[in-house]
């Protein structure tokens, strides 16, 4: 009797695993790559996949190192079985949201009981803000699933410990889970679950349980996930160690001049906004005695509203602010959206209030999801497409004054592109934008930054060795390069532009005055 309701429950929860996961991914094909984050990381995962180098991100076919591996991981197998779709590109933040959902289903369930596990997992399920985080593909979903995986693993061992039952296995996966969460994204993966837990236990004064979670096995696996990767770039890349944690983690963390810089009050606003009409449930929670309830309930009360407020607090102190930052929040907060909605008597009334609540939570979600998809703005898989169609292989690409990071996806370019600006600017090392990226990108392999990367004095003589090219940029540019006039435009939409250029061609030939330079139109003839 006992083994068939072992085999029963581990049925239900894998239903319940794949119904996660199929209502996170029914919407999640409708709509291109938006820029600039999806087609970014959708092309390294691609350019990873292409290459056969599973180490090194590649932007432009050189390392990108703003981000550890683990997106492009997940990423690169899910093109390499489903193709170059958007529902395989956003896989890693399906897997993402998928680990956090179903972690809190199975965390709940065990210490508040079945019909509160079911509670949490649809309303979290239809919150706006984590069902489309859970389709948009970049790193902030898996690394907010990977820290809520986490935080309940190590809640759970810790309760598990303090009533006398075993806990070394869970306690094990957790430190396995915060190493996925640094290749996830870095030191968040465990910084941010230590702040939790640490806070947690030291509040319910359980000192024998931070000790009892400190673990030297644990400590082991957790070297053994997340070092190997660092070691291996730190050995390919003189500098890498620096740049990745100095510059991208502590610099980015504390100075200023990053993107989207916010008031510190941003998040809290986010979150309440975001989890509109279920934030109104909350009130429960401020109720007298509501975190001082006896048993472990009463811990994982007080547990989750510290999930809630170490995130607020730690990602609004920076002064950039990014919406998918706040993303591991979400998770506890639903759960405490749920747990204060059933403390009230239940009524009729009340019941039609809360399915009401999760229909409207869900349209929202919905209708975000088909806003984007209806609105394609940004997005150039228009011009991708037109290029993958045209293009023949050997053919160079030249993207001039932008990168535009879905093109080489959706184009299935298996070579860099030449990207064409003032390199030599200062600006480009100041402002934290695209520019900045690929050079940062170049630093780390000179000698290929030095061909890819050209001055627009330098374009001519590219493109009379060249012969047949692309040439993809803003339709206004033909403005400054009068050579553009007589190349061919295959495509043109929302002010981005595709030229074919012949430079074997007398016009052309002309324009680009290749008849004067070394070696001019020599290729291809």
């Amino acid at each position: 009797m006992r083994a068939a309701a072992s085999r029963t429950a581990w049925q239900g929860s894998l239903a319940v695993l794949a119904l996660t996961f199929a209502w996170l991914a029914a919407t999640a094909w409708m709509r291109p790559l938006m820029l600039p984050d999806e087609g970014r990381y959708a092309t390294v995962a691609w350019e990873m996949l292409r290459s056969g180098d599973w180490l090194t991100p590649a932007l432009d076919g050189m390392p990108f190192f703003h981000k550890p591996p683990l997106f492009y991981w997940i990423t690169g197998a899910a093109l390499s079985v489903a193709g170059l779709t958007e529902i395989a590109a956003r896989a890693a933040s399906l897997v993402g949201a998928t680990l956090g959902a179903f972690s809190l289903y199975l965390f709940t369930q065990r210490w508040s009981g079945g019909a509160a596990a079911r509670r949490v997992l649809v309303l979290l399920l239809v919150q706006p803000l984590f069902f489309a985080g859970g389709q948009f593909a970049n790193l902030d979903m898996l690394v907010a699933g990977c820290i809520t995986a986490t935080v309940l693993a190590l809640a759970h061992a810790a309760l598990c410990f303090e009533q006398g039952l075993a806990y070394r296995r869970v306690l094990w996966l957790a430190y396995g889970l915060a190493a996925l969460g640094v290749l996830a994204k870095g030191l968040i993966g465990f910084v941010i679950p230590a702040m939790v837990v640490g806070l947690w236990l030291v509040l319910r004064r359980r000192w024998r349980t931070v000790a009892a979670l400190l673990s030297l096995p644990g400590l082991v696996l957790f070297l053994a996930v997340a070092a190997p990767w660092f070691v291996a770039m730190q050995q390919r890349f003189d500098g890498f160690l620096h740049y990745f944690f100095v510059v991208q983690h502590f610099q980015r963390f504390a100075a200023g001049g990053f993107n989207n810089a916010q008031p510190f009050w941003f998040y809290p606003v986010v979150v309440a906004v975001f989890s509109l009409p279920a934030i109104l449930w909350v009130r429960g929670v401020f109720a007298r005695g509501y975190f001082t309830a006896g048993g472990a309930h009463g811990a994982v009360r007080l547990l989750m509203a510290l999930a809630v407020g170490c995130v607020l607090l730690f990602f609004s102190l920076p002064q950039s602010k990014l919406l998918g930052y706040i993303l591991p929040a979400v998770p506890p907060l639903a759960w405490l959206i749920a747990d204060a909605s059933m403390r009230a008597n239940e009524s009729a009334s009340r019941r039609n209030r809360w399915r009401a609540t999760l229909a409207c939570g869900a349209l929202l979600g919905l209708g975000l999801v088909a806003g984007l998809a209806a609105s394609q703005y940004h997005s150039t898989r228009g011009l991708g497409l037109a290029l993958r169609e045209h293009h023949q292989p050997g053919e160079p690409v030249f993207m001039l004054k932008a990168y535009p990071y879905d093109v080489p996806f959706y184009a299935r370019l298996r070579e860099p592109a030449f990207v064409v600006d003032d390199w030599n600017s200062p600006d480009v090392a100041r402002r934290d934008n695209w520019r900045k990226e690929v050079a940062d990108a170049g630093a780390f392999a000179p000698l290929l930054a030095q061909r890819l990367l050209l001055t627009p004095e330098a374009l001519p003589a590219a493109l009379c060795r060249e012969g047949v090219a692309w040439v993809v940029g803003a339709s206004q540019l033909n403005e400054h390069y009068a050579f553009l006039e007589q190349a061919q435009v295959m495509y043109m939409d929302r002010g981005e532009s595709l030229w074919r250029v012949d430079a074997r061609k007398g016009a052309l030939a002309t324009a680009l005055d290749c008849a004067e330079r070394p070696n001019g139109g020599s290729a291809g003839r």
